[in-house]
Formats: structure tokens, C-alpha cells, sequence
């Protein structure tokens, strides 16, 4: 209980990493477990664990002796200790590599356990693919007096950050605008803020940030053409609430209606469906991505009796496609349905916020018969937590809005608690950026884009980039650690990279250069493997294969 020695630590056990996989048949039968390692960031590190400016933190190492068996704790009294070249993120496994058509596969051979029928990759729910996790520990009882405790925890973040600032690095694949500073908003994590109910209308909890919320919203409102007192919305907790919300809106309108959505829309458009038992048709697309009206409209005139809620597209997942809404108006119009027995929903999840500041892109507007629009905060607004908005119209919402008395307000959205940091942090950046700053921003993605598109042209590589969008697609590259090290999001025989206002030329020329060298190994003149035909998902005049070439 005296002074902390500058000896090697021998006590207390804090351990690095658990085994989330066991090869034992014990641990095969026990319960698995996920992971979450969600430690809020402190304001401060007491003395006792500084750190330097590497992330080390004073004398202080643990090693990780290997340990197979999750069941395994530290009530055995072992000791373990954390190696200085400790990564929490660099010693998981990689994950299951799909195949890649023209290819074999990559990196070794495939579990039967992770592939299904057809070669298609299996995700198997309840099993931690991470074989990695950051264990929970319980505090010694001198961990007080020691700092043992803290420093460990500080290394162990410290850690983390720099793999964060690696993986940063090379991030490409998914749209997030990793280009922010929100330092100066730090003095507010000291507080619980909860915006819970409707944003509207006060409640009995205190601490809130509705005045920033409204203020959101009222900036989107006149983004998309709607006046303030003919809308409602509020701030959500990711995309997927705004589009289960815009959904759930339609289907509160039409209790009947049949739900129309383009095979092309996000997975979260058929989980509504599903979640509220809902008649759900999916829609052609074309090669674009965009719906296809034409199959649109055959589907229309086979459930003429039914009302219509019709999911739109402002940018699909995969292709970055933007669904023609007027083109969909007029294909409802020609169906005969007035507009009293439709009702349209826009999924404008990352070019929601880009379409306005595109020079002649049609308008996502309220001024068309349109119900609700969507869009993320923590996508092209770059805000650090997921976050979304949604926007409807005014005489919708009574049929959802219901008396809360517990907290003496009404509430019409989805989730209870909402968290009331993802306001502030928005009016931060619509503050600082305004409409000239995201113009900006737009105009500088659609250029970077455009110029990723055409050097891998030149490089003989197959790509297609679609009107208004900064969604680039190309083949998908052979080798599955590539595209992890990338992090790009794949679907079957194509890639894509999202060009975001933190993506540089410098940064593109980077994963060029490492793409064409890669490729140059793979595909090698007079070898077996030959670049795969993507002609049938971004068409043969976008397709530099052997055979359209």
C-alpha cells in the first residue's frame, strides 16, 4: 500500500486481449460473445497514467501470454502483461474472403462453415468473428494507490487511437467524411444531453439541445423547399431511422399501401417492410442502378387497388444511382394514381445533401408531391457519430404523434433517447461550412471522382462513374487483403470507391499506384487469370475485359 516501484509489474493481472475463439470443446459449447469496447473519451488523464507522444505510457508494458479459452478469467491468478508492439485492432483474423469470379480464391481456402450453397459467402449469426476482444477487468483493490489500472487503460487507448489514424489512412470504400475538427465542442462531453421526444415541444428533462435541433432542421427544410410551419422532423440516430420512419409514415397514411423499391435500395428499406409486416414489390433497375419505370410501371397497373409508398433513391448504396423522381411522379400519374393515393418517400442518405449544390441535377423539392426525404449526418456532413435527418410533412404526423405524460411532451419518433451531442455537432458544421462551404465540397468530390474514373481507364481497368455522383465502380481486385486494407465495399464482381471531401488526389494516386502494381501480379500476361467480364453490372461500354475491349 506504499509507493509504486519502478520494477517490472508483476501484479495486478490486466489483460490486453481474450480469445473470443477457443479450441477447446468446452469453450466450442459455451455462449458466444461480441464485441464491445465503447470507452467515451476522458477530458483529462491523471499523473499517474500520462502518456507520451507516441501513446506510451510511462514504464508501464503488459504482455499477452496466448490464451485459447474464453471461460478462462483472472481468477486464476495469472499473470499477464501487454507487449510494447501491442495493436488492439492488427491481431484480429481476417475475415471470411468471398470468391471473386474469374479468379480463384484468395488467400487460402474457404471453411465450409462460412460459405453456403452457390459459393456465396455465409455470415453465421452468433459467432464473433473477431478472434480478438478487449476483456473487462475487475480493479485490484490497490489500483488506487498504484495507477496500474489507468495507466493500462491509457495505453490501451492510446494504442488505439494510432490504429484509428492508420486505418483512417486507407479508408475508401464507404462514404463517411473523415475531414473534421470538433475540438472545440469537447467542453460539452461532460454532459448527459438527451433531446428524447418530440423535438417541438419542451419536456420535463432539462438537459437537451432542442434549440440547436431546430435549427437543423429548419436549414433543411430550406435546403428541400418546405416552410416551417408546414414540417415536422427531428434528428435521427443513423440513416436507417429515417428511412423506418419515412416508411412507417407512408404506412400510417396507407395502412393498405403496398411498399414499390427499386432492388438497387439499402437494405433498411426491406428490414421496414419486414419490421411492419408490410406488402413489399421490388423494382428492376437498370444498369445505372436507377429504377427501372418501365418495370415500375407494369408492377403499378398489376395492384392498381392498392395504394402506392415508393421508396426513391438519392443515391444508391453500390452504384451512387439517383432515382429520377420526377420520371416516377409522372409513371404514378400515368397509372392513375392521384396524389391522395400515394406517398413517396427519398432515401437521400449521402446525396441528399450533395444534389442541391450539383449544377443542373433535378431537385429533390417538397414543391413536388413528395412525403418525407432523408439524409446522414455522419456521411458527406462528416459528422464523428452516426446521425441522420428526417423531414416530413406537417399533416402526416398526427397519426403517428402520441401524449407522453411521463416526460409531459408527445413523441412521434422512433427511438426514446436521442442523442443530443449529434445536434450540436451538426449546427457546429452547417455554421462554420454554409451553402457555399458544401458547394465546395461538392463541386471538389465530383472533380476527384471524375478524375479517379478516367486514370483507371487509362489503366486498362473497368469503371463507370454516374451522372452526379461521386460513387466510383470498378472491378472487383483479386486479392481480398487489398481490398481489407482498403476497406472497400464489395458486391459480387465490382468495388467501389466513395469520393468524400477528405479523399486527395494525393491520396487517390496512392491506392492507383498500389492497384495497377497489385494488378500487374494478378493478371499476368499469358497467366490463367484473366480480369472478369463486369459488362452485365456497369455495361460492356464501361467494360475493358478481353471481350469488350
Amino acid at each position: 500500500m506504499g509507493k509504486r516501484e519502478a520494477s517490472p509489474i508483476s501484479t495486478p493481472s490486466y489483460p490486453s486481449l481474450q480469445d473470443c475463439n477457443s479450441s477447446s470443446a468446452d469453450s466450442a459449447a459455451s455462449p458466444p460473445r461480441s464485441l464491445r469496447s465503447d470507452a467515451p473519451s476522458r477530458a483529462g488523464i491523471s499523473s499517474k497514467a500520462s502518456v507520451d507522444v507516441n501513446g506510451e505510457p510511462p514504464s508501464f508494458h503488459h504482455s499477452r501470454q496466448g490464451r485459447s479459452n474464453l471461460g478462462e478469467d483472472m481468477s486464476n491468478g495469472a499473470v499477464e502483461t501487454l507487449s510494447e508492439v501491442f495493436d488492439p485492432v492488427a491481431a484480429l483474423a481476417p475475415e471470411p474472403v468471398p470468391p471473386v469470379a474469374g479468379g480463384g480464391e484468395a488467400n487460402g481456402a474457404h471453411s465450409e462453415e462460412t460459405i453456403s450453397k452457390g459459393g456465396k459467402r455465409e455470415i453465421v449469426l452468433g459467432r464473433n468473428v473477431h478472434t480478438t476482444c478487449l476483456a473487462v477487468t475487475e480493479p485490484e483493490a490497490n489500483d488506487e494507490f498504484t495507477g496500474d489500472k489507468e495507466a493500462y487503460i491509457a495505453s490501451v487507448l492510446a494504442r488505439y487511437r494510432k490504429t484509428l489514424m492508420e486505418r483512417t489512412k486507407y479508408h475508401l470504400g464507404y462514404p463517411y467524411n473523415l475531414d473534421f475538427d470538433y475540438g472545440a465542442l469537447g467542453q460539452l462531453q461532460h454532459f448527459s444531453i438527451n433531446n428524447l421526444g418530440d423535438p417541438f415541444i419542451e419536456s420535463n428533462y432539462g438537459v437537451h439541445s432542442r434549440q440547436f435541433e431546430v435549427g437543423v432542421l429548419d436549414w433543411f427544410a430550406r435546403l428541400w423547399e418546405l416552410e416551417k410551419n408546414e414540417y415536422w422532423g427531428y434528428i435521427t440516430n443513423c440513416g436507417t431511422e429515417g428511412n423506418l420512419h419515412g416508411i412507417l409514415v407512408g404506412r400510417e397514411v396507407f395502412p393498405d399501401g403496398i411498399l414499390y423499391a427499386s432492388r438497387d435500395s439499402h437494405y433498411s428499406v426491406f428490414k421496414a417492410a419486414r419490421m411492419y409486416r408490410m406488402d413489399c414489390i421490388k423494382v428492376a433497375t437498370l444498369i445505372s442502378g436507377e429504377i427501372d419505370c418501365t418495370d415500375f410501371k407494369a408492377k403499378l397497373l398489376d395492384n392498381k387497388d392498392k395504394p402506392a409508398i415508393i421508396n426513391v433513391n438519392i443515391g444508391t448504396t453500390v452504384k451512387g444511382a439517383v432515382d429520377d423522381l420526377d420520371l416516377v411522379i409522372k409513371t404514378l400519374e400515368e397509372c392513375g394514381f392521384t396524389q391522395d393515393r400515394f406517398y413517396i418517400h427519398c432515401d437521400g442518405a449521402l446525396f441528399g445533401l450533395m444534389m442541391p449544390f450539383v449544377k443542373r441535377a433535378p431537385k429533390v423539392s417538397f414543391k413536388k408531391p413528395i412525403g418525407s426525404v432523408s439524409v446522414s449526418g455522419h456521411k458527406f456532413v462528416g459528422c464523428p457519430m452516426p446521425c441522420g435527418v428526417q423531414i416530413t410533412r406537417m399533416e402526416h404526423i398526427n397519426a403517428l404523434s402520441r401524449n407522453v405524460e411521463y416526460l409531459a411532451s408527445r413523441d412521434a419518433t422512433i427511438m426514446g433517447s436521442r442523442n443530443g451531442h449529434a445536434p450540436i455537432f451538426l449546427w457546429y458544421t452547417l455554421n462554420r461550412k454554409g451553402y457555399k462551404g458544401f458547394q465546395k465540397e461538392v463541386q471538389k468530390c465530383l472533380r476527384n471522382a471524375h478524375y479517379l474514373k478516367d486514370r483507371l481507364r487509362d489503366a486498362g481497368i473497368s469503371a463507370m462513374l454516374n451522372e452526379l455522383s461521386s460513387t466510383v465502380v470498378f472491378e472487383r481486385p483479386l486479392d481480398e487483403e487489398f481490398v481489407r486494407r482498403w476497406q472497400l465495399a464489395c458486391k459480387g464482381n465490382i468495388a467501389h470507391v466513395v469520393v468524400m471531401p477528405n479523399v486527395s488526389i494525393e491520396k487517390l494516386d496512392m491506392f492507383l499506384d498500389e492497384l495497377t502494381e497489385k494488378r500487374s501480379t494478378w493478371y499476368q500476361e499469358g497467366g490463367e487469370a484473366q480480369p472478369p467480364c463486369v459488362a452485365a453490372d456497369i455495361g460492356s461500354e464501361n467494360c475493358v475485359c478481353a471481350l469488350h475491349k
